[in-house]
């Protein structure tokens, strides 16, 4: 959980005033009368859309017994039939121990109020301010015909949904004090991509750190499953001491690199334990794109289907597989990316170096090959898709369905309907370049014996292959622009790129994954054009920092 509340807001107290927020002068006749001035039948139920008074009448009634804290009062001033408006003003106080309200209003849209809220929260002799936004509807009464508050959970709070309550008291899970593989301390504020995966180690490892609980007003879901999603800390607590696999200098690097475009993620691991060095983000605020990210993966995808390929005894990287202008798979025409020359002399290690689409989705059709292929290959060689990785965190493990018709070939170039993060393209390439399959971790797996996930690994042959067809992409084909630098550093290295089309975008997503000694990294960046000119430079950065 992130610490402290939302922004700031403008607020104040809440007050009868001429002109105030938008809603004119105020009417003491139409206080009373509920805004109907004139004389009706005894009985009626009045109809007809709201008038101005009577939502400004209302929201002021309903705002003043809030502030109150007049739950009965303020309950009574809405829709709400089961108690349950009456039961969150309720707990507003008595749970989440918040007083000193003081409602603003905002200028209405028809029957929509927006309004500030400032207050103060105070347990056990711990007090810290309040300040949030959010927004009310008054309808009419569906029996009664009186204008009402629609009553919303978030009315109270933005983030409130059915079944939440707001709580204030000891937190659910101490901090953490998270330290990198070398014992330096991991924080949000030097690795910002890090704050949500801190707070996601919080609340899965703090127990187990040997921290302190703080105080803090948090959201408790409904579901026991769902963790409390904190508002505002009170107290800190004292953390305890969290080891991660993280290497904080390849975390400086990645920060740095994923700046350099907008929505961009990385991951970087070590293919010889599996171990995450390094996850970074830019531009998803506190999603965790890197890890939990469900992409189209592009040519990035052509490792796997190369794999596929040669373990089904389809072809060999030194077989032909000629690159066509284009190549017709169940009534459906590919080409390739644009201004790649055709070479109908093409290998299967030139067309993997050149990202040739039309040399793949021609040799998806070879015996033994089935629609199910390329889906067992993930599953069974590299560990993906099947809902079972362990890292510590939540991640996404891949999915590679079994498609028939035209998005057998599409997923053999990585679109279609297959989707991977950058957090399984790097796991991809480390398993590709050592054979074995080791499930990434970013803490390690003795700090709770969580089961791993296992996978059967590639045979040394295949293995051999894909290494040189990586190395002849990163040397002569689509990643040779960005890693030259790496290149220069001498030692094992590969790449591959990805330009992934996308229906709603004008340009592609850019992928590209690569490795250089025991460091495998993979990055995206969405509407980053080819592979090699937004998340080339990205991993390369990251390459060239793992040492």
């Amino acid at each position: 959980m992130r610490n402290g509340a939302k922004a700031a807001l403008v607020g104040g107290v809440f007050a009868v005033m001429v002109g105030g927020a938008g809603y004119g002068a105020y009417n003491l006749v139409s206080a009373i009368t509920g805004g109907n001035t004139s004389a009706e039948e005894p009985g009626a139920v009045k109809t007809g859309p709201l008038t101005r008074d009577e939502i400004r009448d209302t929201t002021q009634k309903f705002f003043a017994a809030w502030e109150k804290g007049d739950a009965e009062g303020a309950a009574a001033l809405t829709n709400n039939e089961d108690g349950a408006a009456q039961k969150a003003l309720t707990g507003y106080r008595e749970d989440a121990h918040i007083t000193k309200v003081k409602v603003t209003p905002g200028t209405a849209s028809g029957a929509k109020v927006p309004f500030s809220v400032k207050a103060t929260v105070s347990y056990e002799g711990k007090t810290k301010p309040l300040s949030y936004e959010t927004e009310l509807t008054v309808v009419r009464g569906s029996t009664t015909g009186r204008p009402l508050v629609d009553w919303q959970p978030s009315v109270v709070h933005p983030d409130l949904e059915e079944g939440d309550t707001l709580v204030t008291g000891e937190a659910s899970a101490p901090p953490i004090e998270a330290v990198d593989r070398g014992g330096a301390v991991l924080s949000e504020k030097k690795y910002p991509s890090l704050g949500p995966i801190i707070e996601q180690l919080r609340k899965r490892y703090g127990d187990e750190a040997g921290g302190t609980p703080g105080i803090e007003l948090a959201v408790r879901h409904q579901s026991a499953d769902v963790p409390d999603e904190t508002l505002l800390t009170l107290d800190k607590g004292t953390p305890g001491k969290l080891q991660t696999t993280l290497s904080a200098s390849v975390q400086a690097a990645a920060e740095k690199a994923v700046k350099k475009f907008a929505e961009s993620s990385v991951v970087a691991v070590k293919p010889s334990t599996g171990e995450v060095l390094a996850v970074a983000n830019h531009g998803f605020g506190e999603f965790n794109a890197a890890f939990e990210g469900k992409l189209a993966p592009a040519s990035t995808m052509k490792i796997i289907t190369a794999a596929m390929l040669i373990d089904n005894g389809v072809t060999s990287m030194n077989e032909p597989a000629p690159c066509d202008a284009s190549a017709v798979w169940q009534s459906q025409t590919f080409r390739n990316i644009k201004g790649l020359e055709p070479n109908e002399n093409a290998t299967l290690a030139d067309s993997f170096a050149r990202s040739c689409n039309t040399a793949f989705v021609k040799l998806i059709d070879e015996e033994p090959l089935t629609d199910e292929s390329l889906t067992r290959e993930a599953q069974d060689r590299f560990g993906l898709g099947r809902d079972n990785w362990k890292t510590g965190i939540v991640s996404f493990d891949g999915s590679v369905p079994a498609s028939p018709g035209p998005d057998r070939a599409a997923n053999a170039i990585g679109q279609g309907q297959v989707q991977m993060s950058p957090l399984n393209m790097a796991s991809v390439t480390a398993t590709a370049i050592t054979g074995a399959f080791r499930q990434p971790v970013i803490v390690p797996q003795e700090l709770d014996d969580r089961e791993l996930a296992t996978a059967r690994g590639l045979e040394q042959n295949t293995v051999a292959q894909l290494r040189e067809m990586m190395r002849r992409t990163a040397t002569s084909g689509t990643a040779a622009p960005a890693m030259r630098e790496v290149a220069a550093l001498g030692g094992a290295f590969g790449a591959k790129t990805g330009s992934a089309e996308v229906d709603s975008q004008a340009t592609s997503n850019s992928w590209f994954t690569g490795y250089r000694g025991d460091i495998a990294a993979a990055a995206v960046t969405q509407e980053g054009g080819h592979g090699g000119d937004a998340a080339g430079p990205i991993v390369a950065d990251v390459l060239r920092a793992g040492g």
